[in-house]
């Protein structure tokens, strides 16, 4: 295997992407401390936590955070590849079993975090998605931005109309999301249950969210921003910003805009499944890329790059980083560690959130000025190529 290819070195990194990983990375564990903690999303948010902090924290979350930042890094996962694909095809290796093999150890990776850690697990659903992207990585970055946007747009408009219909046919009451039952459920069993008990409602959980019915929701919402991102790579957008400035400006404003007010349909029209779905499955994607292109645009600016350089500590880092908040997380509150499960109200699951970042940004740093990936990336990067890269820094 050819070494140069393994091995990328510190000038090649396009520092935006770094930031805007360690970015998703905290939008990530904001959002999935509510599912740590408790049985969310199987009940009405508004009555689990009643207190005034918890109810402004919540919504913040579910305004500004909520579906907008593994949206992020789904675009990010595409615009990753794209550079993988790139880099090797100018070093004269072929790509294919490259990105097999890489897409393999993530759906591994995936599978025992899910099944063995926590079941909200992104990573299988990735790896599944990037095979199917592999028979589209060749499209001309046009060609990939137009597929993706128009695969995305066109199925969820007709969902949203059809759910919107369906609040003319039954009450908006009767159309919900909400399993008090299965919230009990977890409820005993993370808070009471054996390794092997919770193992098995984990399973249970991931199943809920991950199976045959599920999976073109999975497909139409996650899939096309892949591709969203490859052809955002492809037009280098992130690696030459300056150049493209005064179009990525009005694409960052205008996702912003409406990002915004998709995100407060539930807050004018009311709360019910459709204007839920909408809020999410735009309001989300249009943040995401708000946030990514105000990101690669601001830090052209040296005073804000040195501000938001933190970031890209845990982005560097970002699948070891991803797998450590689980672990620190279901240590802290399923019953085989402190038993803290459905203990703890929205506010304290946020700071703990902010403790442990800023306690990762430190770690990551450390990390990173000793080694030149992190440990779950280091073995990714050996199975993907077939060897092992150079690891620790010579001081």
């Amino acid at each position: 295997m050819n070494q140069s290819l393994c091995s990328i070195s510190e000038q090649e990194r396009i520092i935006s992407l770094d930031i805007m990983r360690g970015f998703a990375i905290l939008g990530i564990f904001l959002v999935n401390m509510l599912t740590f903690h408790s049985p969310y999303p199987n009940f009405d948010p508004y009555e689990w936590w009643s207190g005034a902090a918890d109810k402004a924290i919540y919504t913040f979350i579910d305004i500004f955070v909520q579906a907008s930042f593994y949206t992020l890094f789904s675009l990010l996962f595409g615009y990753g590849l794209v550079i993988m694909w790139e880099r090797s095809k100018l070093r004269g290796v072929t790509f294919g079993w490259i990105g097999v093999r890489r897409l393999f150890f993530l759906l591994m990776i995936g599978m025992l975090h899910a099944f063995f850690i926590w079941h909200g697990d992104i990573l299988i659903t990735y790896a599944i998605m990037g095979f199917v992207f592999l028979l589209f990585i060749r499209m001309t970055g046009r060609n990939l931005m137009i597929t993706g946007i128009l695969l995305y747009i066109i199925p969820n408009l007709l969902v949203s109309l059809l759910l919107f219909v369906s609040l003319l046919v039954a009450p908006a009451e009767e159309i919900t999301g909400y399993e008090p039952a299965l919230a009990e459920m977890a409820m005993q069993v993370y808070q009471n249950g054996s390794f092997a008990e919770i193992t098995a409602q984990r399973i249970s959980d991931w199943y809920e969210t991950n199976n045959l019915a599920t999976l073109p929701f999975m497909f139409i919402s996650i899939f096309p921003l892949f591709l969203i991102g490859g052809g955002a790579a492809k037009l280098k957008w992130l690696e030459k910003p300056k150049e493209h400035k005064k179009f990525l400006i009005w694409i960052a404003c205008l996702s912003l805009v409406f990002g915004i007010i998709f995100k407060l349909l539930p807050y004018i029209l009311g709360k019910n499944f459709a204007t839920e779905y909408v809020q999410d499955i735009f309001g989300g994607p249009l943040l995401a890329i708000g946030y990514g292109l105000t990101i690669a645009l601001a830090i052209e600016k040296n005073a804000i790059r040195k501000l938001l350089s933190p970031l890209s500590y845990v982005g560097k880092l970002s699948m070891s980083n991803y797998l450590f908040q689980s672990i620190a997380s279901t240590l802290i509150f399923y019953n085989y560690g402190l038993g803290l499960y459905g203990e703890i109200s929205v506010m304290t699951g946020t700071l703990m959130v902010i403790f442990i970042y800023i306690l990762q940004i430190a770690a990551s740093r450390l990390w990173i000025s000793n080694y030149y990936y992190g440990p779950v990336e280091w073995i990714w990067r050996s199975f993907t190529y077939f060897s092992w890269p150079k690891w620790k820094k010579e001081k």
